[in-house]
């Protein structure tokens, strides 16, 4: 018994230590491949911060890489032509446009969410589906009706009449995601809520609406980035004293070329607002991700 067992426990020592071994190298190497993916994918990035950051003698002449072995080719003249041009307006616009638009869309949608998955009403499960299928209604659809609903209220290339835009184009999705989890939450906690004599307004304000921070930041993270770098609403519904950044940047784009020394630091600071926006609530994106999948 002795030299039969041996063996099998040689083996298997030799198998943990080499498993290990094996373990050890290839969280290793993923890691290395990563690593080599996001840098690979910083590479436009970079770029831009470059061309940004050269002259447009210099962007027409030779690549953006030859500011390593130039350097003296750094300037910061075309962000002073770019706040110049009246840039600072737009960015306030974009700001005005895409805040009260991810907020109102983050408020009524949880309101919404919170009574499609916890409050008995006549027809709900119908109204449900017909927000279901209102997500797989075109934008484009609804352009020419809305420009003359909004000729006729008179909102038609004013800030309130994009952020309306948005703020309907976006419930149906966020109603859909904050529902589903909310469905999640354990029902306990909800009825020992009622049995303490809570309105529904206080459970959903003191209960539910703070288990559901993971899911609103990933929900306010999309709507925030969709609303900030969208041009078609913003090429249609807004005039030119309320344009956003990104149809700024669209009015600064030549017949016969393009106007880097402009385009390029102003998309450049278009991308900084998101990337720490998604830094800031990186966490709580990755807990809503991730909502739901582990029981």
């Amino acid at each position: 018994m002795t030299t039969l067992t041996e063996p099998r426990h040689a083996r298997a020592i030799e198998r943990g230590l080499l498993g290990r071994v094996v373990d050890r190298i290839g969280g290793g190497l993923i890691q290395v491949v990563l690593i080599l993916i996001a840098m690979f994918w910083l590479v436009p990035t970079l770029g831009l911060l470059v061309v940004s950051l050269r002259g447009e003698k210099e962007n027409n002449s030779t690549g953006w890489w030859t500011l390593f072995t130039k350097p003296a080719q750094i300037t910061f003249e075309n962000y002073g032509n770019l706040l110049a041009s009246g840039f600072t307006s737009s960015f306030w616009n974009t700001v005005m446009i895409t805040v009260p638009a991810t907020l109102l869309v983050i408020g009524i949608s949880a309101m919404a969410a919170y009574a499609f998955a916890w409050i008995e009403f006549p027809g709900r499960d119908a109204v449900f589906l017909l927000v279901i299928a209102l997500l797989v209604v075109p934008i484009q659809i609804a352009l020419i009706p809305i420009a003359k609903m909004y000729g006729a209220l008179d909102i038609f290339g004013s800030i309130a009449g994009v952020v309306l835009f948005h703020v309907a184009f976006g419930l149906p999705f966020a109603i859909f995601l904050l529902r589903n989890f909310f469905v999640g939450i354990p029902r306990e906690l909800l009825e020992a809520a009622r049995m303490d004599g809570a309105p529904e307004w206080r459970i959903f304000a003191t209960v539910v609406f703070p288990l559901a921070k993971p899911a609103i930041a990933s929900l306010g993270i999309f709507q925030f980035l969709w609303v900030w770098n969208d041009l078609l609403v913003a090429l249609v519904f807004a005039d030119t004293a309320n344009q956003p950044m990104t149809k700024a940047l669209q009015s600064q784009m030549r017949q016969f070329g393009t106007n880097v020394d402009i385009l390029a630091p102003g998309a450049f600071l278009s991308l900084i607002i998101p990337l720490v926006l998604f830094f800031a609530f990186q966490r709580y994106f990755v807990q809503g991700l991730l909502a739901g999948s582990v029981k």
